[in-house]
């Protein structure tokens, strides 16, 4: 069956005008025309709003664009590199047109970005630890009523403007549950609730957890075998 026949109605039309105009019966594409019409199509309804799937580990922000917050260094790449993002088929348009294959590259590169470039996700989270818990160990041993309310306000205004926006959503969903909102009446009971916090996520991303008795030694007193004295 010719291309014109059914699937595309507009193409028959002409082809009926023309045969009525001129006496010629229409005649079925060639196959080559047929892959070129065919082509043409599936472009046409890609701009339409048929998307390539996303790749792994890439996170959308509210924008719809790309989460660089939320989303690791490695896949930022991978989706640049694919062969449907717009970089590489602007690169693929500028290039001329060759006959010799190129072959991909075996350099190594980074799966973090340089260090004056925005943070990725794995980049804020770590910083994002590193001050959560110097905040625990900098914390008083008893601090006033006023003392604690301002820490809890202080984390739910963190778990709201936190710059990975899924990373904020679900340590709002982690507080929710049974025995996990903040406990902040002293340090050390605030140091093991954060300790806590951190290997909730350890473990969704598959590391081990932390011996949270030991909270103290890792972010205030440095280790009892003294690697961390001065």
């Amino acid at each position: 069956m010719g291309v014109t026949d059914f699937e595309f109605p507009i193409l028959q039309h002409f082809f009926c005008v023309l045969e009525k105009r001129t006496g010629i019966p229409a005649q079925p594409l060639t196959p080559m025309a047929e892959e070129q019409l065919r082509a043409k199509q599936q472009r046409l309804e890609e701009q339409d709003g048929q998307k390539a799937p996303l790749p792994k580990g890439v996170v959308l922000g509210p924008d719809g664009k790309p989460c660089r917050s939320c989303t690791s260094f490695a896949s930022m790449r991978a989706m640049a590199r694919s062969p449907s993002s717009p970089q590489q088929q602007q690169q693929q348009q500028q290039q001329p047109p060759t006959s010799t294959p190129v072959a991909p590259s075996t350099t190594s590169l980074p799966d973090q970005p340089p260090p004056d470039c925005p943070p990725d996700v794995d980049q804020l989270g770590r910083s994002t630890w590193t001050f959560l818990h110097t905040l625990t160990a900098t914390y008083p041993v008893q601090p006033s009523p006023a003392h604690q309310q301002e820490t809890r306000q202080f984390i739910s205004l963190f778990s709201k403007l936190y710059p990975c926006w899924v990373c904020a959503d679900d340590f709002r969903a982690w507080m929710r549950e049974d025995g996990n909102a903040p406990r902040v009446s002293n340090r050390d009971e605030f140091g093991r609730w954060m300790c806590e916090a951190h290997n909730a996520v350890n473990v969704k991303l598959g590391k081990e957890r932390f011996d949270c008795g030991r909270w103290q030694e890792r972010w205030r007193t440095g280790w009892r075998d003294g690697r961390c004295d001065p």
